[in-house]
């Protein structure tokens, strides 16, 4: 049985879930022989999405949509409404070959689909589509770098 054979110790896995804390990292594996223990944390992003403006509202009405329309500023990429994230730990690619030009620019606009990176996991190549329609107004990551799950990528607005 497990049991006897691989004794888990709990303090190992609290210090674990401490490196994760302390570092912002999702998960950590550690293996010997044939024990593997695995901890992982979920990153939740929350957004927050402006009520529209409806059209019989008082005369306060423009000034609300010109606020509405003006760029989001959020200090923490992960809490503005446009961010893209990773949907998994990989290194990042902004062009689809190293001599291609980037799928995507600041300033750029895109469509709801439109390929925004890639994402090598494992020897796959996983393309990232804008979630929404909009204009790529910044870029977090490095072409070939590693990012992690949940990990801001851009801000589509």
């Amino acid at each position: 049985m497990l049991k006897n054979k691989y004794p888990i110790d709990p303090a190992l896995i609290r210090e674990l879930a401490q490196v994760l804390t302390d570092t912002d990292l999702t998960e950590i594996e550690v293996a010997h022989d044939d024990l593997k223990i695995r901890v992982a944390r979920q990153i939740t992003v929350h957004t927050t999405v402006a009520a529209p403006v409806a059209a019989h509202a008082p005369a306060a009405a423009p000034v609300a949509a010109a606020a509405a329309a003006a760029p989001v500023v959020v200090d923490d990429p992960r809490k503005h409404p446009g961010v893209v994230t990773s949907p998994m730990v990989g290194t990042a690619y902004r062009r689809p070959s190293p001599d291609a030009k980037p799928l995507v620019e600041l300033g750029t606009v895109v469509k709801e689909g439109d390929r925004l990176c890639l994402i090598e996991a494992m020897k796959t190549f996983n393309d990232i589509a804008a979630p929404r329609s909009g204009t790529v107004t910044r870029i977090f990551f490095e072409d070939g770098r590693p990012v992690e799950y949940g990990e801001p990528l851009m801000i589509v607005e």
